[in-house]
């Protein structure tokens, strides 16, 4: 019989001595630690380089430094959120499953309360910055899809439990950052953050099924509904290299969509699909070893080197 999420922390605490933050900088700093504030690095450079790009056709320069500091504002407010909203959703889920059991709610080192209150100051603050727009740059857009938004990303932990489409949905949610930076700058949408979103959903549904490989025992056990748990490691990691094949095309029609692009932009996308390539060497359905390897690693370098050549590529 499957053990509660209290018991699961009682034999935890049996068998491991528990390091309890005490005060609240170390209760931030393990928070921070626990949503992987480094994995904000895969949705921040789309974010930029579409928010450069409206810029540059909005106002033929840099963007003003209101609306950058607004979009940074919004980017981290609405992932911690969405990441407090995973970490409380899942928290029975990763109890069972022995990667994920040490997170700090199912160890009990964290509280449900302060994930609450860290996710209501989040969306409080998130939703404080798109009104801004409104009131400085009389842009209405960012106000109106703010809590459409925040409901859309921080419900992906309940698509697993339905859908193996749950990986395109995550890849949809990082999807929305460049969109939503381009409504920001521009107030209406065009066709390269389109194609740019339908790039990175493709991307990072590839790579989130990749990391998904590692759970296989445990979702078949716990009826996770994830590519791996129903069609097996081997076809999964095919499924993965077919969507990440069409994010290459994507990041490809994206240099020829407009003309701000060129060919530090295209440089960028050789490169990143050389590793996706690489990527996908480090990790076969017999070994998955080198998950994490190809997980952060190889996926932070891609979409930190497209975001940087392409907004350099903008201005030179």
């Amino acid at each position: 019989m499957a053990l509660t999420h209290d018991e699961v922390i009682l034999k935890h605490s049996m068998t491991h001595t528990l390091d309890i933050p005490s005060t609240p900088a170390r209760k931030l700093a393990l928070f921070a630690a626990d949503i992987k504030i480094a994995h904000t690095i895969f949705a921040m450079p789309f974010a930029l380089l579409s928010t450069f790009m409206a810029a540059k056709l909005t106002y033929g320069a840099l963007p003003p430094l209101g609306i950058l500091l607004l979009i940074l504002i919004s980017m981290i407010t609405a992932r911690t959120a969405a990441m407090s909203a995973n970490r409380l959703l899942d928290a029975d889920l990763d109890a069972a499953n022995p990667r994920t059991r040490r997170r700090a709610i199912p160890a009990g080192q964290l509280s449900r309360r302060l994930y609450n209150a860290i996710l209501a100051v989040c969306a409080v603050t998130f939703i404080a910055a798109t009104f801004f727009f409104w009131i400085m740059y009389k842009n209405p857009w960012p106000l109106a899809l703010a809590l459409p938004v925040l409901a859309f990303i921080s419900t992906y932990p309940l698509l697993k439990r339905l859908t193996r489409l749950c990986h395109y949905y995550l890849g949809a949610a990082l999807a929305l950052a460049p969109l939503c930076a381009w409504l920001a700058v521009a107030a209406a949408l065009a066709l390269p953050p389109i194609i740019m979103a339908a790039a990175v959903l493709c991307w990072t549904a590839g790579f989130d099924i990749i990391y998904a490989c590692q759970d296989y025992d445990s979702d078949v056990q716990t009826g996770v509904i994830s590519v791996p748990a129903r069609l097996g490691i081997a076809k999964a990691l095919w499924i993965s290299r077919f969507t990440h094949a069409l994010a290459a095309g994507f990041l490809i029609l994206l240099g020829f969509s407009t003309p701000l692009l060129g060919p530090l932009y295209f440089t960028g996308v050789a490169i990143a699909i050389a590793l996706l390539i690489i990527e996908h060497s480090l990790v076969r359905a017999g070994d998955l070893s080198k998950v994490n390897l190809a997980f952060f690693t190889m996926n932070g370098i891609i979409s930190l080197l497209l975001g940087t050549l392409g907004i350099i590529d903008l201005y030179v």
